[in-house]
């Protein structure tokens, strides 16, 4: 489960074309934005904990680590959506849309590399 993240990017105008088509294809509003970062999906709180978070901020320098984000996604077709719309703005394919089933026998996921090599996971748990 995935609640909140904060990530740095070197080039806030490309990442922010990244993550404004990667979100919506995920179908999480932008609910914020300015020259200090956005803010995608809407917060959990008592009365939705089910909801998560995603802000980026910008940086002048990224420190490599293994970084991973997991996304949630409600269907088969937004995994997709989210793969599709990571490459047309600039992302790189780490894994293909696919049943994973090593992780279970449901698991369809797709990851991808955004401009500054954050790694991106979408995930649909359904059958």
């Amino acid at each position: 489960m995935l609640d909140h993240v904060s990530i740095t990017v070197t080039e806030l105008p490309r990442a922010r074309a990244f993550y404004d088509a990667v979100m919506a294809a995920l179908g999480q509003p932008l609910v914020w934005a300015d020259a200090d970062g956005a803010g995608y999906g809407l917060r959990a709180d008592a009365g939705h904990p089910e909801r998560s978070y995603l802000s980026i901020r910008p940086v002048t320098r990224l420190l490599t680590d293994r970084r991973h984000w997991c996304l949630k996604a409600a269907s088969r077709a937004q995994v997709d959506a989210f793969h599709a719309a990571a490459l047309a703005q600039g992302g790189t394919c780490d894994g293909p849309p696919a049943l994973r089933a090593e992780y279970h026998p449901t698991y369809y996921a797709a990851f991808v590399r955004d401009p500054d090599g954050n790694r991106l996971e979408a995930v649909c748990h359904r059958g």
